[in-house]
């Protein structure tokens, strides 16, 4: 290996790191200004709570794991990490706030298994360089092969996620033409949120090298169909067994989880769905999250369950999108659902509409990231489980964001997200 790539992924999702030769990574840390953590979209540099911003810019250390995973790059290697202060979990850190989460679902004898399932769409330049859809008119739900994917974008992000040891479980057309769905396989906590951000920076950066643009944004056609980060979990106790529903039924931990993602349901919404564009995703009647509602096997409510088998019966929460930091979307989901259970939290009976027309719940989203953040802000009791430093730095990053974009157009708020996400 002739450099290491290491990288941490921030407040924005942005893949944030340096090339450094070998033997300065072996050391086990390298240097970055904290204030790597307050630098807008737009490279404008804010005073975001705990960035020292207003106190010279001091430095902040990524911690790098002992293991080392492939990259796609030639003769180079990708080194993760936590980042610290002071020789401490830096507040600011989503992988180490998942960390947490973990530990204490852990210390009450639970283990977190989680599967993400992340979309996207393909756009490829035009004659004037602007980005349009993906040229796919054969394309279908469900579908794989050269109607789908004219340009084997897809083969190739999977044979490179292969060598990289990136376990892909699927990947397939989604609902609209030059839609794709990638699918992660179940793993720890850790594992499964490490995987699912290198895919992501993975398979961006191999369709660039094509020409082609592949975007996470939650809703970049307005006319077509969104693109979700559905959060599959489960728990195995200390003899290896899924809790879920281990007499086919769902168990009281099932239960309180799905209770404390409900009643958490609106606050939830400024963690999982953290740009302007993700509230064009979430409407009624969507195959999102809009709805405080659930049920076995219906891919109209938030949280869905599958009990059908013992060894295999999971939850899956449906809002986050993929404009969300993958360590931040899950440690929020098992933070909520730790609230359930602690708080052993009743659940409502089930969602029995058909979620298109006619549903039982009430509640629901936000309108928008504005009043998303609001929402988070006023829910004390999520903010302090998912980490109120962390909570604070978000709220105020993302406000910014939200005030850039008052007013703008479709088209325009597009154009501000899509080469980023």
């Amino acid at each position: 290996m002739h450099r290491t790539r290491a990288l941490f992924c921030d407040l924005l999702n942005l893949p944030r790191g340096k090339y450094i030769p070998p033997d300065v990574a072996s050391r086990g840390s390298i240097g970055f200004a904290r204030a790597a953590y307050a630098v807008s979209y737009d490279r404008d540099l804010l005073p975001v709570p705990g960035c020292g911003v207003h106190s010279g810019l001091p430095d902040m250390e990524l911690k790098l794991d002992e293991e080392r995973r492939v990259a796609w790059q030639v003769a180079t290697e990708i080194a993760l990490g936590d980042i610290q202060v002071d020789g401490k979990p830096f507040d600011l850190c989503a992988r180490s706030q998942l960390k947490r989460a973990v530990s204490q679902w852990q210390s009450i004898g639970l283990t977190p298994k989680i599967g993400l399932e992340t979309e996207a769409f393909i756009f490829q330049r035009d004659s004037d360089g602007v980005w349009r859809p993906y040229d796919t008119p054969g394309a279908f739900v469900y579908g794989t092969g050269a109607e789908n994917d004219p340009r084997g974008l897809i083969d190739e992000i999977w044979e490179t996620a292969y060598a990289c040891g990136i376990p892909l479980e699927s990947a397939n057309g989604e609902y609209d033409n030059g839609q794709v769905e990638l699918t992660l396989r179940f793993d720890d906590a850790l594992k499964a949120c490490d995987d699912a951000f290198l895919m992501r920076v993975m398979a961006r950066e191999l369709a660039l090298k094509k020409g082609l643009l592949l975007s996470f944004m939650p809703k970049p056609i307005p006319d077509r169909g969104g693109s979700g980060l559905h959060v599959n979990f489960s728990f195995t106790d200390t003899e290896g067994n899924n809790v879920i529903a281990p007499d086919g039924a769902l168990s009281p931990v099932a239960k309180h989880c799905m209770a404390g993602l409900l009643h958490h349901h609106q606050g939830l919404a400024g963690l999982l769905a953290t740009t302007v564009n993700s509230y064009d995703r979430l409407s009624a009647g969507s195959m999102a999250g809009y709805w405080a509602n659930w049920a076995e096997d219906h891919r109209m409510v938030t949280v869905r369950c599958s009990s059908g088998s013992a060894s295999s019966a999971r939850l899956e929460h449906r809002m986050a999108d993929c404009s969300t930091n993958p360590y931040q979307a899950v440690a929020s989901v098992l933070q909520a659902a730790l609230l359930g259970v602690e708080g052993t939290l009743k659940l409502q009976p089930a969602e029995d509409l058909d979620g298109l027309e006619h549903v039982r719940a009430t509640r629901h989203v936000p309108s928008n990231l504005d009043k998303a953040l609001d929402a988070l802000d006023k829910d004390v009791v999520l903010r302090r489980a998912v980490g109120e430093a962390y909570c604070d730095a978000l709220i105020y990053i993302k406000r910014d964001e939200a005030d850039r974009l008052i007013g703008k157009s479709v088209d325009d708020v597009r154009d501000f997200y899509l080469p980023f996400i």
